[in-house]
């Protein structure tokens, strides 16, 4: 099997949370709105892949105050 075929590592949303240092309801909210790091739901479940964290953070990533969203 290639790399291809594996899973995603999969945290909760509280987990998620702590790692970002959010609230879970802060990951609710984005989920209703938009905005938020994306998320799967398996089941009833919902579930962050941490990679899509990292992504998430590193998107964040500025020089200055004056830089838009890149």
């Amino acid at each position: 099997m290639g790399a291809s075929n594996s899973l995603p590592v999969l945290i909760d949303e509280k987990d998620a949370a702590g790692r970002l240092g959010l609230s879970p309801r802060t990951l609710q909210a984005w989920r209703v709105s938009g905005g938020g790091p994306i998320y799967r739901k398996i089941g009833r479940r919902v579930a962050y892949a941490v990679e899509d964290l990292a992504v998430f953070v590193n998107a964040g990533v500025r020089t200055n105050t004056s830089e838009g969203v890149r």
